[in-house]
């Protein structure tokens, strides 16, 4: 924490924030069970109210989000948070209703989550979905999931393969296997597409299908999505759809239209919801026809009398993916996005997330290697390989060297296909002036890496905390406090 103290440090015996009031309901300790029981009090700080106010308002201020600075972070979108949509999510009627209420009484969100996926669903071209799934990989699991059961209950066993590109999101692999899946890599081709001919060997009884991220972690758009949708459907598989980078073709182009079975959406990156820090998410699944009598259940439906209630007779259905209906705030933010953008405003974000891509990317190409040729979609990868050749200067360096210009670093040595990657995605809520910003200081530190590479081995140097020892911190992390 450098020269901040912990807040056991502040810790003063007796300085108390808060008072309890005395209580007022009969209590016998020997009702519980001894193994409920401390036998020792906990080793808490005693610390006063404005002192802990103060503490975790000195901590937020060195933290960086994309309220303070531009957050160019390759496939994690992390655009702006609209604040309409967080006075929408902070209505009384959503905030303070419980999951267990009677549908009658609930009726105003239920006809938002209803609305809700029929939006999501005409936005993806897909028939209908669920919106249970709390983030990405969930989205992942459950999708995969549906899969599984689809095979299954087709009496398709040997159905285990899933193909994974090598531009897919890191988190692909691991959601097929857990579903119970043997995943098969697929390389990219020179153009960072997928290999068409790497396909051929897998197209057989055993495929269950193919993960695909489209535009690609790399930005580029998948070409040939027409033809791997052929071959992979002509084989009996299905496909998948990472809904990651929805946000380059929205209002552009469908999932549904270029042949995909089922797609999960990142509600907390595409529609402009708090993203980062390991939460909120949301992130959920909408399918083709086919696979709709095995989404989780309770699915929201409109009755005959023109209410909403919860379905949960689906015969086929894969069961129930959350506790109880899904991170609603999330989807209570992102509905709020649609409403406020329209389809007009969707189309127009994905333009100008392209727009801002290819600006930098023009720009950039002339400081770093551009391993994949033409336009890009919402973001791209260069190569710094170059300058570490020439000046000894890494892809961690350059990141290192962006904090110093109060700018957030974007995703380093990703995709694993690109040495010293720097993956860049400006976001479509960024100005010209503030992506100028973003060229000179990676002039600044190319220019520093040639003539002083030495230097920028040492930073961040302004920051809370200078450069840390990474594979310690990895290796050997204190994560409590200890006396």
């Amino acid at each position: 924490m450098g020269s901040t103290p912990l807040i056991f440090e502040l810790s003063r015996e007796g300085s108390g924030g808060y008072t309890f009031p005395k209580l007022d309901v009969p209590f016998r300790r020997d009702e519980l069970s001894q193994k409920y029981l401390r036998t020792e009090q906990p080793d808490m700080p005693e610390v006063s109210e404005n002192e802990v106010v103060r503490h975790f308002t000195g901590l937020a201020r060195k933290s960086f989000g994309v309220d303070y600075g531009f957050y160019p972070l390759g496939s994690c979108t992390m655009k702006y948070n609209p604040r309409v949509n967080e006075q929408t999510a902070a209505l009384s009627g959503f905030t303070e209703i419980h999951p267990l209420q009677p549908t009658n009484s609930v009726q105003g969100l239920l006809e938002l989550m209803y609305d809700a996926t029929v939006k999501l669903s005409e936005v993806t071209g897909m028939e209908w979905g669920s919106l249970q799934p709390f983030a990405g990989a969930h989205g992942e699991y459950t999708a995969l999931k549906l899969f599984r059961t689809y095979f299954l209950d087709r009496g398709e066993h040997d159905r285990r393969i899933i193909l994974v590109p090598t531009s897919a999101h890191g988190t692909n692999p691991a959601s097929a296997h857990i579903a119970g899946f043997d995943v098969q890599d697929i390389p990219a081709d020179e153009r960072g597409l997928v290999d068409l001919d790497a396909l051929e060997p897998f197209l057989n009884e055993n495929l269950a299908g193919i993960m695909l991220t489209n535009p690609n972690t790399l930005g580029l758009f998948e070409k040939d999505i027409k033809k791997i949708a052929a071959k992979v459907h002509g084989a009996g598989g299905l496909l998948y759809y990472d809904g990651a980078n929805l946000n380059a073709i929205m209002g552009k182009s469908r999932p549904g239209d270029m042949g995909f079975d089922v797609i999960h959406l990142n509600l907390h990156k595409t529609f402009a919801t708090p993203h980062g820090g390991g939460g909120p998410g949301s992130g959920p699944i909408f399918v083709k026809e086919k696979l709709r009598p095995y989404l989780p259940v309770p699915d929201v439906v409109t009755c005959s009398d023109g209410t909403y209630d919860f379905l949960w007779d689906r015969t086929h259905s894969i069961g129930r993916v959350s506790g109880f209906w899904g991170n609603i705030g999330v989807v209570i933010r992102a509905y709020t996005y649609l409403l406020v953008l329209g389809r007009d405003g969707l189309t127009e974000a994905s333009e100008y997330a392209v727009l801002n891509a290819n600006y930098l990317r023009v720009k950039l190409e002339k400081l770093f290697r551009l391993p994949y040729e033409g336009l890009c979609k919402h973001e791209f990868v260069l190569s710094a390989d170059t300058l570490k050749e020439k000046y000894g200067a890494t892809a961690l360096d350059v990141a290192k060297g962006l904090l110093d210009f109060g700018i957030h670093p974007p995703t380093i040595y990703f995709p694993l296909n690109v040495p010293e990657a720097l993956m860049i995605e400006p976001t479509e809520t960024e100005s010209l002036d503030r992506l100028d910003d973003f060229i000179q200081a990676m002039e600044s530190i190319v220019l520093e890496a040639t003539e002083h590479p030495e230097s920028l081995h040492n930073r961040p140097s302004t920051t809370p905390i200078s450069r840390v020892d990474e594979v310690l911190a990895a290796r050997s992390p204190v994560v409590r406090w200890e006396k």
